[in-house]
């Protein structure tokens, strides 16, 4: 894929939450790609390349992310980190029109909104991926972040485009449904 730098695939399973009290694992999976931004310097009208490769990534980095977390997704969300050339609508761009449909076909559907972040960073800067139910968007109990970051990107002509699942809400969730 034409620049594409490099991909990463990180994975996690909790076994106790932040105070120590045990809990049911919660395994959660990050696909990260690396990848220069061809609108980087520009203010681009057109963000068409960025949609494509939004897209192209989701297909080959969704099914694997998804394989990682060894039992069915039962959250999900996306995020890209855009280098300081770039613009927050390339970052956009790369998970909004065309990200979702290879991250939704991984789990076999989803029928709630892909949870998503974007922001401007530096080399090593970290960001928060939001994740939520796949199909329920007010289970509270799967409201959780998952922080991610590479420590040699987003270089200020890169983006790293981010696609996160889970095998469960937070550890120990005590938060009650209502509004």
């Amino acid at each position: 894929m034409d620049g594409l730098r490099k991909t990463l695939l990180l994975r996690e399973v909790i076994r106790q939450d932040a105070m120590g009290t045990p809990c049911d694992p919660v395994t959660r999976v990050a696909a990260l790609a690396i990848v220069r931004n061809p609108l980087a310097g520009q203010v681009a009208a057109d963000l068409t390349p960025l949609f494509a490769l939004g897209g192209a990534l989701g297909e080959t980095l969704a099914a694997e992310a998804v394989e990682a977390l060894g039992a069915p997704a039962v959250s999900y969300g996306k995020a890209a980190l855009v280098g300081v050339a770039g613009d927050m609508e390339h970052g956009g761009a790369m998970v909004h029109p065309r990200l979702g449909a290879p991250m939704r076909r991984a789990v076999g559907g989803g029928d709630a909104v892909i949870p998503s972040n974007v922001k401007i960073g530096t080399l090593g800067a970290s960001i928060d991926v939001p994740l939520g139910h796949k199909d329920d968007p007010w289970s509270f109990d799967h409201f959780d972040t998952l922080t991610v970051s590479v420590p040699d990107g987003p270089r200020p002509d890169e983006i790293v485009m981010v696609m996160a699942y889970a095998t469960a809400g937070r550890p120990n969730p005590r938060c009650p449904q209502g509004g």
